[in-house]
C-alpha cells in the first residue's frame, strides 16, 4: 500500500517509514524539505531519463535499418554511418581527470575487488571483511593444492596438505620478501632489532631482509613479536607468530598463519547480482547498506552446530618500525553500485501516475545513507572513506550523454543533502557498446567525479549481439572472446584510462573470474589482467581475493602501466564477430551451443524467478560451478535470438532443447532447498515461461536487457 506524502507523488509506505524512522534522524536535514526536494528531483529528471532511453531505441532502429540495406559493408562505411547519426562522437582533445579526495584504495593500491549482492547480509559482511584473508586457509581449501597423493582435504585436518600449503606460502615469502641470506622455510624465529627484522636459523646464524624497508610494523616488537607486518607494492602481509597455535606449535618459526591484505575495495551491489523487483525488496537492500555504513549490520549463522554472529571487523593497530602507531584499515573500502537508467520502481509514483526511474531513487537513497558518515560520524561505529567521498558505481550507461546525465543527478543530490560539490564519485562501467566506442568522451563528462572504469565482457557481448542483430549470425559463444573486437575493447579500456591520466589517480578494472571452484586455473590465468594494466580485477569470493592478491605482490601494476601504448582501438571494436559466410556449422556444433546456452539460462532463471536469488553458483552443462548473474543471462538469450533470426537453428530445436535441459537443471537442483521443478509441467512453471520469453522475445527487449521480463515473472511468483 502506498501512502501519499506530497501533493505531487506517492511514496511506498515501507520507504517512507524506513527513511523517516531509521535514516533521516541520523542526518542534519529538515524532513519536510528532504521529501520536497526528493520528489522535485524525480519530477525534473524523469523526463530526461526517458528521453535518453528513447535515444537508445532511435539509434537501434537506425542501425537495424543500416544492416537491412547493407548486407555487406566496409569498416569505413560503417564508421561513417555511425558518425553521421551521432552514435560515434569526436574524441576531442587530451585531458587529465581532476577527481579530488579519493582514498588510497582507489589511487595508490592495486588489488583485487569483490562484487557482492547487498541483499544477503552475511555475504556482504564477508566481502567487507575480506580486506584481510588467511593465505593458509585459501591454499588449503582450494584446488591450488591438488587433491591427490594423500593431499585430499577431508572433514579432519590433513597434516600433509597443510604442510604443502605452508610450503607454498613460505615460497611466496622467499619470492616477494627475500632474506639477504637463506630461506623463510628454514627460519627458527623472527625478532626486531634496531628497527630491522632479523630472521634466526637453527645454527645460530641470522639474516635481515634483502630490502629492509619491506618490514614496516610489528606487535610486541621488544619481545618475540606476535605479528610482523611486511609491505610490497602497496599491500601488507602479516605473519602471525603463536607458539601455542594449532599450526604455530608445530611450525619451525611458529608462524600460525599468514594474513594477506586482499580485497581492498568491494562493490556492494544493488544491480545485476540481486533480485529486487518491488519496494519491499529495495528497502531490505537499502537497510543492509545502512547497516554497513553505520557498522551495525550483523548476520547469524550455524557452523558445526555452533551459532556465530558475523559483524564488520575493526581496524588494526601495530607499532611502526620507528616506534610510531601503524594503523591499517580492517575492511574493504565500500563502493555501492546503483541500477542503470532502464527500470522504474514502485518506490515512488510520480504526479502523472508513472513509476519513478529506479536509478534516480538509488542515487538519492544510497547517497543519503552514505552521507551519515560525513554529516554525523558519531552515528558510525566504523569509518569507510577517510577522504570524505561517496563512491557510486553506475552501470549500463550508453555514451557520454548518459554519463553527463548521471553527473547532473549527483550534483542535484549533493545540493539537497548539503554536501560539498563532487563529494559523490562515479564509477563508469564500460560494458555497453556506445560507451566503449566513446569512452574518452564519457570520462570527459565525469572528469571531476570519475574514480573507476571497468570492463564487463558479458554485458558488452550481449550489447554487441543485440546492436548488430541484423548484421548476420554471430560465432558460437566460446569463440567470441578470442576475436579482434573483444581484444580491442579490453585494450581500449586500459589505454583510454591511461590517456586520461588515471594511473595513480583512479582505478582501471577488469571483469570477473566466473569459476569460484577453479582457483588453480585462476592463478594461472588472471595475472594477465595485471599485465594488461588493470589496477583491480573482480573475483568471486574472499578466498579468490586472497589468492589473486598474490599476483599484485608479484607485479607492480603502476610500473606496468607506464609501459603500455596508449592508442585508439575504435576501429577494432567495430569489427563485428559474425560467423564466416563460408562456414557451415554442423548439427553437433549447433546442438552443443544450444544446450550450453539453454542450460545456463534455465539454471539461472529458475533461481531468480522462483527463489529471488540474483547471483549464485550455477552448475553448467558439464557440472562446473559458474557465478551467474543477469549479464550471463543477457548474452545467452541474445545469442539464441540471433541464431533464430538468421535460421542457424529452428524454434522447434530450441523448444526441444529447453525441455531436455529443464530436466537436467531440475536434477542438478534436486538437493537445493526451496527449488521448484520446472518439469514435467513446464507450461505452468513461471521460471520456464520466463526463460522461454527471454529467448523468443529477446529481439524486442530494450538493448537485449533481461530485467523487464525477469521482474514481470518474479512479481508473479511473489504473488502466488
Amino acid at each position: 500500500m502506498n501512502l501519499p506524502l506530497t501533493k505531487q507523488c506517492q511514496i511506498h509506505h515501507q520507504l517512507s517509514q524506513f527513511l523517516n524512522t531509521e535514516v533521516l534522524p541520523l542526518v542534519n536535514l529538515d524532513v519536510e524539505a528532504f521529501w520536497h526536494d526528493f520528489t522535485e528531483l524525480l519530477e525534473e529528471f524523469a523526463p530526461r531519463n526517458q528521453a535518453l532511453l528513447q535515444k537508445r531505441d532511435d539509434f537501434q532502429a537506425q542501425i537495424d535499418q543500416f544492416h537491412y540495406t547493407h548486407p555487406s559493408f566496409t569498416l569505413a562505411q560503417y564508421q561513417q554511418f555511425l558518425t553521421e547519426i551521432g552514435y560515434l562522437v569526436d574524441e576531442g582533445e587530451d585531458f587529465t581527470i581532476e577527481t579530488q579526495n579519493l582514498d588510497t584504495e582507489i589511487t595508490a593500491i592495486a588489488a583485487p575487488q569483490l562484487v557482492v549482492p547487498i541483499k544477503n547480509a552475511r555475504f556482504a559482511l564477508n566481502a567487507a571483511n575480506a580486506r584481510w584473508g588467511s593465505l593458509y586457509d585459501a591454499l588449503y581449501g582450494s584446488d591450488v593444492i591438488p587433491s591427490k597423493g594423500g593431499m585430499q582435504a577431508g572433514k579432519k585436518y590433513n597434516p600433509a596438505r597443510g604442510k604443502r600449503a605452508i610450503e607454498y606460502a613460505k615460497n611466496m615469502l622467499d619470492e616477494v620478501f627475500p632474506l639477504d641470506e637463506g630461506s623463510h622455510q628454514d627460519v627458527e624465529s623472527y625478532t626486531v632489532y634496531f628497527q630491522n627484522l632479523l630472521a634466526y636459523f637453527p645454527d645460530g646464524s641470522h639474516s635481515g631482509l634483502k630490502n629492509p624497508r619491506q618490514f614496516v610494523a610489528a606487535s610486541d616488537p621488544e619481545r618475540e613479536p606476535t605479528s610482523i607486518i611486511l609491505k610490497h607494492n602497496g599491500l601488507h602481509v602479516e605473519l602471525i607468530i603463536n607458539r601455542q597455535g594449532k599450526i604455530g606449535k608445530n611450525d619451525l618459526s611458529h608462524i600460525d598463519d599468514i594474513q594477506m591484505e586482499s580485497a581492498t575495495s568491494t562493490i556492494m551491489d544493488l544491480e545485476d547480482s540481486i533480485a529486487a523487483v518491488d519496494g519491499e525488496d529495495k528497502v531490505d537492500a537499502y537497510r543492509n547498506w545502512l547497516g554497513l555504513v553505520t557498522g551495525s549490520l550483523s548476520a547469524g549463522f550455524e557452523k558445526d552446530g555452533v551459532h556465530h554472529i558475523r559483524r564488520l571487523e575493526g581496524d588494526r593497530s601495530y607499532d611502526g618500525r620507528g616506534g610510531e602507531d601503524y594503523n591499517l584499515h580492517g575492511r574493504s573500502l565500500l563502493l555501492i553500485r546503483n541500477v542503470g537508467h532502464l527500470m522504474n520502481s514502485d518506490l515512488v509514483t510520480l504526479r502523472n501516475g508513472d513509476m519513478a526511474p529506479e536509478g534516480l531513487i538509488d542515487s538519492v537513497i544510497t547517497a543519503l545513507i552514505a552521507a551519515i558518515e560525513l554529516k554525523n560520524p558519531q552515528a558510525c561505529r566504523i569509518r569507510n572513506s577517510r577522504e570524505g567521498s561517496i563512491y557510486i558505481v553506475k552501470p549500463k550507461m550508453h555514451g557520454p550523454e548518459e554519463v553527463a546525465f548521471a553527473c547532473d543527478v549527483f550534483t542535484r543530490v549533493e545540493q539537497m543533502l548539503e554536501l560539498a560539490p563532487n563529494t559523490i564519485k562515479i564509477g563508469i562501467m564500460d560494458e555497453e557498446r556506445r560507451t566503449s566506442l566513446n569512452l574518452k568522451s564519457c570520462i570527459r563528462q565525469a572528469k571531476q567525479r570519475v574514480f573507476f572504469i571497468n570492463t564487463g565482457f558479458l554485458d558488452r557481448t550481449g550489447d554487441e549481439i543485440h546492436t548488430s542483430m541484423n548484421a548476420g549470425p554471430f560465432m558460437p559463444k566460446p569463440e567470441l572472446k578470442h576475436q579482434r573486437w573483444i581484444e580491442s575493447y579490453e585494450n581500449n579500456n586500459v589505454a583510454t584510462g591511461l590517456q586520461c591520466g588515471m594511473s595513480g589517480r583512479a582505478q582501471i578494472g577488469k571483469g570477473m573470474w566466473a569459476m569460484p571452484d577453479e582457483m588453480a586455473a585462476m592463478m594461472e590465468q588472471k595475472s594477465s589482467h595485471l599485465q594488461a594494466g588493470a589496477s583491480t580485477a573482480w573475483v568471486p569470493s574472499p578466498t579468490a581475493a586472497t589468492l589473486h592478491a598474490l599476483h599484485y605482490l608479484q607485479c607492480n601494476v603502476f610500473e606496468r602501466q607506464q609501459q603500455i601504448q596508449t592508442k585508439s582501438y575504435r576501429e577494432g571494436m567495430l569489427d563485428i564477430p559474425l560467423l564466416d559466410d563460408q562456414r557451415t556449422l554442423t548439427s553437433t556444433e549447433i546442438e552443443s551451443e544450444l544446450k550450453n546456452n539453454v542450460q545456463g539460462i534455465l539454471g539461472y532463471v529458475s533461481r531468480w524467478v522462483e527463489m529471488g536469488i540474483g547471483c549464485s553458483k550455477v552448475p553448467d552443462i558439464n557440472y562446473v560451478g559458474l557465478m551467474e548473474d543477469r549479464a550471463t543471462l543477457r548474452i545467452s538469450s541474445q545469442h539464441i535470438a540471433n541464431w533464430l533470426k538468421h535460421e542457424i537453428c529452428t524454434t522447434q530445436q530450441v523448444e526441444e532443447c529447453m525441455q531436455q535441459m529443464a530436466m537436467t537443471v531440475d536434477s542438478q537442483n534436486s538437493n537445493t532447498a526451496g527449488y521448484q521443478d520446472m518439469t514435467p509441467n513446464t507450461h505452468t512453471s513461471l521460471a520456464y515461461q520466463a526463460a522461454k520469453a527471454l529467448i523468443f522475445e529477446g529481439m524486442a527487449q530494450p538493448n537485449g536487457y533481461t530485467e523487464p521480463l525477469l521482474h514481470h515473472y518474479r512479481i508473479l511468483a511473489k504473488q502466488h
